[in-house]
């Protein structure tokens, strides 16, 4: 039972109906207060739990008192409640007599089981959402529930029937040969050279991620693709397997070794491996498609380098050219009507011109034919050799009919891939139409000696490969197989028209598109009039006409950090001073119990709970600061570094670490105070860091802005510094896909409506879905000047004549009312997750508008953008607000690198999982800290003579991100009695 409980939670739990209060025992008069106020007691903690508690302790103190209140006893001490006595032993068959309750039965506990694997299991819940389930079953059955050992075994002996029922079904759908392919896989052969050493097992490659890109990598990657392939499993083989459960056994396949593997029984093995090879062959897919995407992108941006690198260089051959052609141009303008010879030259000599020709006809190729001959030269001389595998390998297609020419241009491709010929077959029709854009046909048509025109094979190679690369990003085309770049339709809910009504209301928005838009109409032309009608009057926001309208706003006041903050960091510095990272990290589970959330991926457990407990602090430590584990256990001597990689490899997985962060972020959310922290915060900021990454993987990128290579972590915290998601993403992936993702995936408590964004967390289809997902989008604009207002109504102009300068066309509400019912089909699958956030913007990200859902989505979010923006100008309020969110991240960034101080703050791996579970190891050591610090200042502040003096200021800027009081390095000791045991020294041999 939950510590905590509010007037209204208590009003509404635990109040004694008339009816209730009739079963008592005895009558105020002459009934023992104990018994009496004990039974009670029993009676709502038992409504409640379904069961009888274990020991008083159980019963918050709070709600005795509120019950004790209802039968009007002073006396709230139970102590003398014996809950091994008689009187409690007749009290509890009493109660289940009242409440129709009996205790299960053998028989009821074969029928509970039973259930569990029919219902239960086969949804993969993770332990804690099943015995919830398996509680609200009980109850709903009037069944007592069992002892939390009893319901351990009930639920793992249900667990155990479930996995051979549904390993002998899968194990009997794989032929025969199929299952050798799969054994062959697990097993090792010894080397030629010697017969004790033994060459790794395939399936332990096949578990590798794949390496930077290049040829090797790219060839090991393929090989990976067709060894999975050559199994030939059924198609059909998991098709009616929840993901959660295939994901289940793929996880377990993955933290066991081959030789673990072989030992199991065979249904067990041939499943296990069997969804793993399921799941790694579309993960490998993508990472093919990925290695395709990067190679295109390579070869043009190492082509645009080098050229700009060579201009630069034929740049300086002439002495002073730019001011030479300056002068040249401005002597021209001066005198347009005199001869060269009296303008020119005395600016610039014949000899100096006759230079400047030279020059240009040494290096008279233009920008993009230069680009174009060196993109040639590479892909001729290296990344044909990778693209020709490729093409081979992956599987093109298309939905659309106005993307097919491109899967004939690639089928081309394939036919003409060992022709040596410079042009292709005179009787070949060529594809240029819907692949080529026109620019590039003077690239591919030459003429031939005959002075006929023909289609370079090269040249139209790479512009297709080109042409392909966009519409692989936007999976204009598709490839069969592949998840991340796999079939679009399957983004989308299968069962949208039968559920259409129900998938409305979930969105909170009307079925009918006029009334959606002409709320939203009302909504325009309230915020342009409000913004309209306070532009003279606001001092801080201005529109100018210069670069055609242009919007000023006046910088923020930047406010002094109040006086008592200052003071309360000083008086938790002295009262808890030197407080070790790794005891807030233990603190907070004592109080929190999220290592409770880490559950084995192997069928069962063998470690006891509390060593388990302790391995598991201790690998969370050094994952989340980055020190590993090898040096976390060092001092440990109970412990060792093999015992640590356990329990990391079977219990520490992204979702279990998901599990215990909402975990503690919930507990900060139960624990704060009210009259410190105010009222719960419905708003968060996101935002993202910059971590140095090794590079030999496909996660690692150069980061443009900041330089070096690295990986992004995308945060997302809330006001009072509680961050409730955080994901691992690479430097050029979207960040508004990273912060809807956030918005939608949380699955913490809190409530979230609006949410702070930088300029690179926006853009107009993000507004949009933001708006159809019940999220008010608040961003700061890098470049707000720029930015323009649209209207509600044709005509509408004249009502502002304040915002004339950046005022411009009306929305174009025709094509949001024909989109209306598809814009909601895509923010329906954003909601229920049937693809990721950012499979489907990339759908949107084209900036050649053709697809009519997002022309509507552009409208929309045109739409809402400037609703924002009349508010964003309107209110310096609200520009004080999203600015001080955003700083709160920004604040949450500089505690990163205080905490993941390991190994200079790199993730030092290759794997991406281990980059995945190192930060989110960092999140959950964060949050334990903002838990701890919350408690300790509330500490502070419940005592009188601390509260009396903060004042509004004070609460405004209170924040729990504090860690001058926290040391992460553990304890120093010098002690100049000890030395080192070294070689003996001349002194000591003397």
């Amino acid at each position: 039972m939950k510590r905590q409980w509010s007037p209204e939670e208590l009003i509404e739990t635990f109040i004694l109906v008339p009816k209730e209060q009739t079963v008592l025992p005895g009558d105020i008069a002459n009934a023992n207060v104990h018994n009496r106020l004990g039974f009670a007691v029993m009676l709502k903690f038992f409504q409640l739990e379904g069961r009888f508690p274990n020991y008083l302790g159980e019963i918050p103190h709070q709600v005795i008192e509120f019950i004790a209140q209802q039968l009007g006893f002073e006396e709230t001490d139970l102590s003398n409640y014996s809950l091994t006595g008689s009187v409690h032993k007749r009290h509890r068959v009493q109660i289940r007599e009242f409440l129709g309750f009996r205790r299960m039965t053998k028989e009821d506990k074969e029928i509970v089981k039973q259930w569990l694997v029919d219902e239960v299991l086969p949804h993969a819940p993770h332990f804690e959402a099943l015995k919830d389930q398996l509680n609200r079953h009980l109850q709903h059955l009037q069944f007592e529930r069992p002892s939390a050992k009893e319901l351990t075994r009930l639920i793992y002996s249900a667990n155990r029937t479930h996995e051979q029922l549904f390993c002998h079904s899968i194990a009997s759908r794989i032929p025969a040969q199929a299952s050798h392919k799969l054994d062959a896989l697990l097993s090792t052969e010894t080397t030629l050279e010697d017969e004790t050493q033994f060459r790794q097992s395939v399936f332990n490659r096949l578990k590798s991620d794949p390496g930077r890109l290049g040829l090797k990598s790219l060839l090991r990657e393929i090989g990976k693709l067709e060894n999975i392939r050559q199994i030939d499993l059924p198609d059909n083989l998991f098709k009616d397997v929840s993901g959660r459960l295939l994901q289940a056994y793929r996880r377990r396949a993955s933290a066991e070794l081959a030789g673990q593997l072989r030992s199991h029984s065979a249904p067990v093995r041939y499943t296990l491996v069997a969804a793993f090879c399921h799941q790694r062959l579309r993960e490998i897919t993508d990472n093919l498609v990925e290695l395709l995407v990067q190679i295109v992108h390579r070869l043009s941006i190492n082509a645009e380098r080098r050229v700009e690198r060579e201009f630069l260089e034929d740049f300086k051959h002439v002495h002073g050219k730019e001011a030479i052609l300056y002068r040249i141009a401005q002597a021209a303008l001066a005198h347009p009507s005199k001869p060269v010879e009296e303008v020119i030259y005395p600016v610039a000599s014949p000899e100096k011109l006759q230079a400047l020709i030279d020059e240009k006809e040494r290096t008279g190729a233009t920008y993009q034919e230069k680009v174009y001959t060196r993109i040639r030269t590479s892909y001729l001389h290296h990344y044909r050799r990778m693209v020709t595998p490729l093409l081979e390998t992956l599987e093109f297609k298309s939905n659309n009919a106005t993307h097919r020419p491109a899967i004939e241009a690639l089928a081309l491709l394939k036919r003409y891939q060992d022709n040596p010929n410079r042009y292709f077959n005179e009787d070949e029709e060529v594809i240029t139409t819907g692949v080529l854009p026109a620019r590039q046909r003077d690239l591919v048509v030459e003429k031939d000696t005959d002075g006929k025109e023909r289609i370079n094979c090269v040249n139209y190679e790479i512009c297709v490969l080109q042409a392909l690369r966009e519409k692989l990003r936007s999976r204009e085309v598709w490839v069969a197989g592949a998840k991340k770049f796999g079939n679009p339709e399957e983004d989308l809910p299968k069962d949208f028209e039968h559920q259409r009504e129900e998938y409305y209301q979930a969105l909170h928005q009307p079925i009918e598109a006029d009334v959606f838009i002409n709320k939203l109409q009302e909504q325009m032309s309230e915020a342009l009039t409000t913004l309209n009608q306070g532009l003279p009057d606001n001092q801080h926001v201005k529109i100018l006409q210069r670069n055609k309208g242009w919007i000023a706003v006046s910088p923020l006041t930047a406010q002094p950090e109040p006086q008592n903050l200052s003071d309360l960091k000083q008086e938790m510095t002295r009262r808890w001073s030197l407080t070790s990272l790794l005891e807030v990290l233990k603190e907070t589970d004592l109080r929190v119990n999220f290592t409770d959330r880490f559950r084995t991926v192997a069928s069962r457990e063998h470690l006891e709970r509390s060593t388990l407990q302790r391995r598991l602090l201790l690998a969370l430590y050094g994952l989340g600061t980055n020190t590993g584990l090898k040096r976390i256990c060092a001092g440990i001597p109970e412990e060792s570094q093999s015992n640590l990689l356990y329990v990391k490899r079977n219990f520490i997985h992204a979702e279990h670490l998901r599990n215990a962060i909402t975990e503690v972020v919930n507990a900060i959310f139960q624990a704060r105070s009210t009259a410190i922290w105010g009222e719960a915060t419905t708003t968060c900021a996101s935002d993202s860091k910059k971590f140095g990454a090794w590079d030999q993987n496909l996660m690692t990128e150069w980061h443009s802005r900041y330089g070096g290579r690295g990986v992004m972590i995308y945060w997302h915290v809330e006001k009072k510094s509680a961050c409730i998601y955080s994901q691992l993403k690479t430097c050029s992936s979207s960040e508004a896909a990273a912060m809807l993702t956030g918005l939608l995936r949380h699955n913490t408590a809190m409530t979230v409506e609006r949410n702070y964004v930088d300029t690179h967390g926006q853009n107009e289809v993000v507004f949009a879905f933001c708006h159809l997902l019940g999220f008010e989008l608040m961003p700061r604009f890098k470049r707000i000047g720029a930015q323009r207002l649209y209207q509600p109504h044709t005509g509408a102009k004249e009502n502002y004549p304040n915002l004339e300068p950046v005022l411009i066309r009306v929305i174009n509400w025709e094509v949001i009312r024909q989109q209306y019912d598809q814009m909601i089909k895509y923010a329906t699958a954003l909601r229920v997750g049937t693809a990721a956030t950012e499979s489907i913007l990339k759908i949107f990200s084209r900036s050649e508008i053709q697809h009519p859902t997002h022309k509507a989505l552009v409208e929309l979010g045109r739409a809402v953008k400037t609703i924002f923006l009349c508010r964003y100008l309107h209110s310096e309020a609200l520009r004080q607000e999203v600015n001080e969110g955003l700083n709160v991240v920004e604040r949450w960034n500089g505690a990163n690198d205080f905490i993941f101080y390991g190994r200079g703050g790199e993730f030092a791996t290759n794997r991406m999982t281990n980059q995945e579970i190192s930060a989110l190891a960092l999140h959950l050591l964060q949050s334990c800290l903002i838990y701890i610090n919350t408690l300790m200042i509330q500490q502070i502040l419940s005592e009188p003579q601390w509260m009396s003096r903060m004042q509004a200021e004070d609460f405004r800027a209170l924040t729990p991100l504090i860690w001058n009081h926290i040391t992460p390095y553990g304890s120093f000791r010098l002690d100049f009695e000890e030395r080192l045991k070294l070689e003996t020294s001349q002194e000591d041999l003397t």
